[in-house]
């Protein structure tokens, strides 16, 4: 009801076929500073109610036509909120009953003192306020729930756990489900639904579609097409049933619609299958209420796991992009040291061995993984250098030893314009750095040379030892250990030789254990 009794006259409407009784309820009442208007029979007092709002209707129960219970069933069917008192001079217990069970809120005998008639209206509408006032507090408690939901999370799952536990507690209802339309496919399809504590003890048919039925989805969606509201009772409800509940007797059901401007995307429902418990207009009210609210975090919580999904797509396509970059920038090195009998295998190698002390510092996961790369392509810059020079077996002149000290900056320049290729720079441009800053190309110093550099630099010697090269033999593996432990702390980080020597003796008791080749 849009306006409360409290902020204007109240509108009553006297339904009576008797014009004495009409004119004289008019009269006093009008007299008391109530708005009133008054019809001799139901049908006419039907088509008044659906023009103006009434806060109370004071109905003589039997009329030509339509009598007083058949308005309050019509009341009930137009699902008006209006309090209906019932005024008769044939009442009986069994009338009273009746005219309750329909929704009456008093019951007045005849002949009447107008001014128990008035007293009878104030209490109705104080009840009436006070059940606005509840309203409104139910309003805001629900809306605040769904505002937290919000707050706390996009996940549609906790949204959707939140609408429909404040459907359970506010609404009193025994199950609570959500349809939702699938985007892609345009079919509604039932989400997720929530029970009540009575209806988990129901070991009978909880959980069963059985007990709960099926519903009929699209009579549901073209009545909240319609904009019509969707409140009925006992047999009424079942023909949006495709299939009606088997083992509970259906009470009340209620179903709102989720619509985000104006298009239906789900809707949310209410049943009742409590004895005697029906929904009334105030709990679809709420409903509505919660469910206006509650569509908006929906569409934004699935926006967002449509992002997320989104960039996840991306993200996997991004790293399959850097692979299949990175390599074909290793299939160039291979390439290049496949057509060198002393070189090939070399990065692999060097990667191994760097992966060894890596592990032994217990480098994370993606560390670990930038250092495998870098190793393997330490030496890209060497595709600028020619394999004749790369391979002669005497001495190098002068001007050979510069060139051959350009393939770090070469490399650097290959790596430098991929952005996904940038951490792995320190590997190509610094692996011939020393740790005296006699090293090339930047002669950098002590911690100034990126770990990765470093790393690289121990693993690049010792396999450059432990193979054979144009100019000479492949050197024991005693021998090559000797010769790093002695540049310690000139040519390499002393920190870092202590874990190779560590943990290369580690990898070649275990390649021994498994009969694998080792270094002699």
């Amino acid at each position: 009801m849009d306006a409360s009794p409290l902020d204007e006259p109240a509108r009553i409407l006297i339904v009576d076929d008797e014009k004495v009784v009409r004119d004289m309820l008019q009269t006093f009442l009008s007299l008391e500073g109530f708005s009133v208007r008054a019809v001799d029979d139901g049908s006419t007092a039907i088509e008044e109610l659906q023009r103006r709002t009434y806060h109370v209707v004071l109905s003589d129960l039997k009329m030509p036509n339509v009598g007083g219970l058949e308005l309050l069933q019509l009341i009930s069917d137009a699902h008006l909120d209006v309090l209906c008192i019932i005024m008769t001079g044939f009442g009986t217990v069994e009338t009273a009953i009746e005219a309750m069970k329909k929704g009456a809120y008093d019951y007045i005998l005849k002949p009447f003192k107008p001014e128990y008639v008035v007293r009878t209206i104030r209490r109705a509408l104080e009840r009436q306020r006070l059940e606005q006032e509840n309203f409104r507090l139910k309003e805001a408690i629900s809306l605040y729930k769904i505002t937290e939901a919000m707050a706390r999370s996009l996940s549609l799952d906790t949204i959707l756990d939140m609408v429909l536990e404040a459907t359970l507690v506010e609404a009193d209802a025994d199950v609570a489900t959500l349809v939702l339309k699938n985007p892609k496919t345009g079919e509604f399809v039932e989400r997720t639904r929530r029970y009540s504590k009575n209806a988990q003890t129901d070991l009978n048919w909880y959980g069963g579609q059985s007990g709960v039925g099926e519903l009929n989805l699209s009579a549901i969606v073209e009545q909240h097409r319609q904009e019509r509201p969707l409140l009925a009772h006992g047999i009424r409800a079942l023909r949006f049933f495709a299939e009606p509940p088997k083992d509970k007797r259906l009470v009340s059901f209620c179903s709102i619609p989720l619509k985000v401007q104006d298009n239906v995307i789900g809707m949310l429902n209410a049943y009742s299958y409590t004895r005697g418990y029906k929904f009334s207009e105030g709990h679809r009210r709420l409903l509505q209420v919660l469910a206006s609210r509650a569509a908006v975090s929906i569409e934004n919580a699935r926006l967002y796991e449509e992002l997320v999904q989104s960039n996840d797509e991306l993200r996997r396509a991004n790293v399959n992009l850097k692979e299949h970059f990175r390599a074909t920038i290793v299939g160039f090195a291979r390439a290049l040291e496949e057509s060198d009998r002393y070189t090939r295998g070399h990065s692999e190698r060097v990667s191994r061995y760097a992966e060894l002390i890596g592990r032994k510092l217990t480098l994370g996961d993606m560390d670990l993984e930038k250092l495998r790369w870098a190793a393997l392509m330490h030496d890209i810059g060497k595709i600028g250098i020619r394999s004749e020079k790369l391979n002669k077996p005497g001495k190098l002149s002068p001007e050979e030893v510069a060139m051959f000290r350009t393939h770090p900056a070469k490399g650097k320049r290959i790596l430098e314009p991929i952005p996904f290729m940038e951490d792995l720079i320190p590997g190509a441009f610094c692996h011939h750095e020393a740790w005296d800053g006699c090293g090339y190309p930047q002669g950098l110093m002590g911690e100034n040379i990126p770990l990765i550099g470093r790393l690289v630099a121990i693993a690049d010697t010792y396999d450059a030892m432990t193979s054979d090269r144009s100019y000479r033999k492949a050197m024991p593996h005693d021998i090559a250990m000797g010769e790093i432990e002695r540049c310690s702390g000139s040519q390499f980080d002393d920190r870092l030789v202590e874990v190779f020597v560590v943990a290369i003796e580690e990898h070649r008791k275990v390649e021994r254990s498994a009969g694998r080749e080792i270094i002699r």
